[in-house]
């Protein structure tokens, strides 16, 4: 039966080395139940570690998980990425792998990458380094995921860095982006005003959460699907069999 479901597309875990100690997947899939969160995605920077522990950390409860990942392109382009399953991802994963900067994390100034458990128990800390660029553009990360099944939504285009308008002046095309995304900065009714670069393509709005405070004040997007999953969404976004990206 089509009804709405609540969705952020865009949210950090404990790997991510700008979140917050709270984002565990665990604390993450408890405050979505609480607050009628019905899809969540998981998108660390560069890596996804923490993915299978929030599925975990969902069984038994009403919120579904999308894989994902928040990639840096060669451009310094962020990049949401998202698939349907946890084996796509798995595959993705291996192409971010070898196009990794090679870099190790520094805790200091960047901050500690923890992978946990469905427990928030500590599995390891992850020692590459997850904020900066892969050695790969955005062309090629696009391909690369269209090729996989997943889909691509250009991470807050309004805001100053890492932006795709920002960085490029303009977006390509004929990368293949399934939507563009707009932080709590912008309405997205306002959006195509204020950046005309993104003519005719969905827009979305996502908390970018780094603390559980984003997460719970941060937007979201409200789509009106038959059930949770990333083709019903895709279809949401392209408008069709009566599938429809409402603003909320």
């Amino acid at each position: 039966m089509m009804r709405q479901f609540v969705a952020d597309l865009h949210v950090h875990s404990v790997l991510s080395p700008c979140a917050a100690v709270e984002m565990t997947p665990r604390n993450i899939v408890w405050h979505a139940a609480k607050h009628g969160i019905d899809i969540v995605a998981i998108t660390d920077h560069n890596a996804c570690d923490n993915v299978v522990a929030a599925f975990e950390a969902a069984k038994g409860t009403n919120v579904v998980i999308l894989p994902g990942m928040e990639v840096e392109t060669e451009e310094e382009v962020h990049m949401i990425v998202l698939f349907e399953k946890m084996r796509q991802l798995k595959v993705w994963e291996q192409f971010v792998k070898l196009h990794m900067s090679g870099r190790l994390n520094d805790e200091k100034r960047f901050g500690p990458q923890f992978i946990v458990d469905a427990e928030d128990e500590l599995i390891g800390i992850k020692p590459e380094m997850l904020l900066t660029s892969l050695r790969v553009n955005l062309a090629e990360v696009c391909e690369k995921v269209n090729c996989v099944g997943g889909i691509c939504i250009a991470s807050h285009v309004d805001r100053p860095a890492n932006s795709l308008i920002t960085q490029l002046g303009f977006i390509p095309p004929d990368v293949g982006l399934a939507a563009v995304e707009v932080s709590r900065l912008t309405n997205p009714s306002e959006a195509i005003k204020r950046f005309p670069a993104i003519g005719n393509l969905p827009i979305v709005t996502s908390s970018d959460a780094h603390t559980i405070n984003d997460f719970l004040s941060g937007p979201r997007t409200v789509f009106y699907i038959n059930e949770p999953t990333l083709s019903e969404i895709q279809q949401a976004l392209k408008g069709k069999n009566l599938r429809k990206v409402v603003r909320q």
